[in-house]
């Protein structure tokens, strides 16, 4: 059973201290780590919730966690393919759940073509089914014209009218891939997105702070969005949330008609989010609450890397068209050339030992900086919660590889 050294737990809590006592360093931070016996064996909240704010962040404190949503969404795929309603390789019950997804063309060179290929749910998971993202690839804002196109709007338009920007099959390129994957949950389970995670995810594990509408609770410890300029400092994000409207929905018709994004529509309490983490460790079985949300060749078939014929997929570079919400990346994930980058089914995965993660291990981001992992071989889990745009903010992943190492050092 994975625990850290309790001689260890105040050098880690004072290294995140120091970076949230640092006017440029983070307004807060988050740290929850947890075994697969669902134990929180590190837990730690400094600093406050909004930049220039007094009240202090705690364990407590609710985060959008955006892209976090992504591994959500893919176990519920993964329970309906279980259950024979969906399937990964199966283009017509794509179809028949959803015509646009056989509708669907390509933009290419500034207009509109045929796509070669069927979409299926596997390419959707894993990023292949050639959708992209407005604010990483400018040629989705090249095809919106002057109406524009913005993920976080809440509208199904900004979503389900998008093209494709690749063939299907033939590249790997992040976008709303995932957010198809949660149309077909909708569709075929006939409950809304948000409906289904509660019933069939977080209640089955007692989870009580993840939703895609936060109650009213969850809205009295909501962080404040932060935005670091470019001379590095920070300040709160005058428009408040990017996520929005989802905060104000409250009628039957504004929950109904507000997208269910699950590709980005979650905000959780993060040791909250360590207990879906703790049920992956343990093989599909949530360790608290004995009740198994997955079974175990599920989960290993989502940490099986799905595009063993891309292994340099995240040695793509990203200038974004949009840099109040994402730095340029040289690469997506920088790592020695030599060694093959892997995706299981929503997530980056590790083909051999690195730095900190061993081979086998998971892990994923949210655009507000938050960076998840659960490192089966080790039996441990967790991630990192702050609320600063643009992402791919260079002092939140310093301090995850940090503490990460840290914990790893200092394990039992």
């Amino acid at each position: 059973m994975a625990k850290v050294a309790a001689s260890a737990v105040p050098n880690l809590k004072s290294q995140i201290d120091a970076l949230t006592s640092d006017p440029t360093g983070a307004p807060g931070v988050v740290f929850a780590a947890v075994n697969k016996q669902g134990e929180p064996i590190f837990e730690h909240a400094s600093g406050k919730i909004g930049a220039g704010k007094s009240q202090a962040m705690t364990m407590e404190n609710v985060f959008w966690i955006a892209s976090c949503t992504k591994m959500i969404t893919g176990i519920a795929c993964m329970q309906l393919v279980e259950q024979g309603k969906l399937a990964l390789d199966d283009v017509e019950l794509v179809e028949k759940l959803a015509p646009e997804l056989k509708a669907v063309q390509v933009w290419e060179n500034g207009k509109l073509v045929p796509k070669k290929r069927g979409i299926t749910l596997r390419m959707l998971l894993s990023h292949t089914a050639g959708f992209g993202y407005a604010f990483f690839d400018d040629r989705l804002n090249d095809w919106a014209g002057p109406l524009g196109v913005d993920e976080f709007s809440g509208s199904y338009h900004d979503y389900l009218s998008q093209p494709l920007v690749n063939q299907p099959g033939e590249a790997w390129e992040y976008g709303i891939n995932i957010d198809w994957a949660g149309q077909l949950v909708e569709r075929v389970s006939g409950m809304k997105l948000n409906d289904y995670f509660q019933t069939h995810i977080f209640k089955p594990m007692g989870i009580t702070h993840i939703n895609m509408f936060p109650t009213d609770q969850m809205k009295a410890d909501l962080a404040y969005m932060n935005s670091r300029a470019p001379d590095g400092s920070l300040s709160l994000n005058l428009d408040g949330h990017l996520n929005r409207r989802p905060l104000y929905a409250k009628t039957k018709e504004e929950l109904d008609t507000t997208f269910h994004a699950g590709g980005a529509g979650c905000f959780a309490r993060p040791s909250q989010y360590c207990q879906v983490i703790a049920m992956l460790l343990n093989d599909g079985v949530h360790p608290g609450t004995g009740q198994r949300v997955l079974k175990k060749e599920t989960v290993d078939e989502m940490f099986t890397n799905q595009i063993p014929n891309m292994p340099n997929f995240a040695r793509q570079g990203i200038s974004p068209p949009k840099p109040h919400l994402s730095n340029a990346l040289p690469e997506i994930y920088p790592e020695p050339h030599d060694i093959p980058q892997g995706w299981g089914l929503t997530f980056f995965l590790h083909l051999k030992d690195s730095a900190v993660h061993s081979e086998g291990t998971g892990w994923w981001a949210g655009l507000p900086n938050l960076f998840w992992w659960a490192d089966r071989k080790r039996g441990i889990g967790g991630i990192i919660a702050s609320q600063i745009i643009p992402f791919g903010d260079p002092k939140i992943l310093g301090l995850w590889a940090q503490i990460e190492a840290g914990l790893i050092q200092n394990l039992q």
